[in-house]
């Protein structure tokens, strides 16, 4: 991300003392105390550019998911491409419990989760470390005056345009279409091409082969609103 923005968001992973009521959030202390899969977040940029460290040394294609809410995607997907090294990146302490004590359940050992700020990810990843990222439904912030908050847009794809290797994959997912049309603008005059689009994923299907409902999904499919989703691909 730019240095502007760095300098006005910057993440902190405060320990509990420092904060003025560490018992508020019951979530503070768990997510500190429960190790693996949990990666916390003042450790994780010393992963950058060597991933495989956190996975037990494990050398795998790296797929990450921001705002993996409950967890239900990222341990779905690691459980079924174990050939695979699955990494969550969350910003409330109560999602990154979740999703750890969901990849626990899922008993996979491929799949870690970290929290940290999804508009500081220069912190976590080097040049063509990612093979995959993945997004569901991000908060569409439908408003004009709230258009700066949303995650889809030109930051990203600079910064997906670096930290992806050549032939990775951006997926995304969502059920506001202009979040996905403006985050296919902001790949104009970056190595990143549009290779697929869906209307409405549960009539057309995803363009990905491999496609997991989440439990988010599902609740537009019982109302009969549709999912649009898009495939993004770095050249």
């Amino acid at each position: 991300m730019t240095a502007e923005t760095k300098k006005r968001h910057r993440f902190q992973d405060l320990p509990p003392e420092d904060y003025r009521l560490p018992d508020l959030n019951p979530y503070l202390r768990i997510h500190r105390e429960m190790g693996p899969p949990v990666i916390l977040g003042g450790a994780a940029p010393s992963y950058r550019g060597r991933w495989a460290a956190a996975f037990d040394d494990r050398e795998a294609p790296l797929h990450v998911e921001i705002g993996p809410g409950n967890g239900f995607y990222l341990a779905g997907m690691a459980a079924r491409h174990p050939e695979c090294n699955w990494l969550g990146i969350e910003i409330r302490f109560k999602r990154v419990v979740l999703c750890a004590r969901k990849i626990n359940v899922a008993g996979v050992d491929n799949a870690r989760i970290t929290r940290y700020d999804a508009w500081q990810l220069e912190d976590l990843f080097a040049t063509a470390d990612i093979a995959g990222l993945h997004i569901n439904f991000p908060d569409p912030w439908k408003r004009r005056k709230h258009l700066k908050h949303r995650l889809l847009g030109p930051e990203l794809a600079r910064w997906a345009a670096d930290a992806l290797a050549p032939g990775g994959e951006i997926r995304l997912k969502s059920d506001y279409r202009p979040n996905l049309i403006r985050m296919a603008n902001s790949c104009d005059g970056l190595p990143i091409e549009q290779v697929g689009w869906s209307e409405d994923v549960a009539i057309e299907g995803a363009p990905w082969s491999d496609d997991l409902v989440t439990n988010y999904q599902s609740k537009f499919i019982e109302r009969n609103e549709p999912t649009y989703a898009l495939l993004l691909r770095r050249g």
